[in-house]
């Protein structure tokens, strides 16, 4: 309900991940910079490991990117519903003590409009995928404010 008047772009991700999740967040930071002037955008990172990312880790987390917390939030909250929430999104996530930092995930960057429809994804450990998505959300924006 927080998001409801904005535009929001969506990952999910874990601090302690050793595979691809600095590539994911790479890319979101390439994205708040580049939306970070857009008021109706808001940029989301919900961890899969709330076990290990309360919210002081993300707090942590989110000062060492340098980013604002009222444009980017870092979302912690029940495992089992963060997992449906990104299946949800048609994010591939699940703890798998096999996988790199105990979780087996995609690295998708979801764009959501303001009336929660998926609007479009992004291959988040891949830039020219991710540069793909800039004029979608650009284009949301400019119909949101015709």
């Amino acid at each position: 309900e927080s998001f409801g008047d904005y535009i929001y772009i969506a990952d999910f991700f874990f601090t302690s991940c050793p595979s691809i999740c600095p590539k994911v967040t790479k890319q979101m930071l390439k994205l708040y910079e580049e939306f970070e002037n857009d008021s109706i955008v808001k940029l989301v990172s919900y961890t899969l490991d709330p076990k290990r990312d309360n919210v002081a880790k993300l707090h942590t987390y989110a000062s060492n990117l340098e980013v604002e917390t009222d444009k980017w939030h870092f979302l912690t909250g029940d495992e089992d519903e963060l997992l449906d929430l990104a299946d949800e999104y048609f994010v591939v996530a699940l703890k798998d003590p096999d996988a790199p930092g105990g979780y087996d995930h995609s690295g998708k960057i979801i764009l959501i409009d303001k009336d929660r429809h998926v609007r479009g994804f992004a291959e988040g450990t891949d830039p020219e995928d991710v540069d793909k998505l800039i004029p979608v959300v650009k284009q949301l924006i400019s119909n949101y404010e015709k």
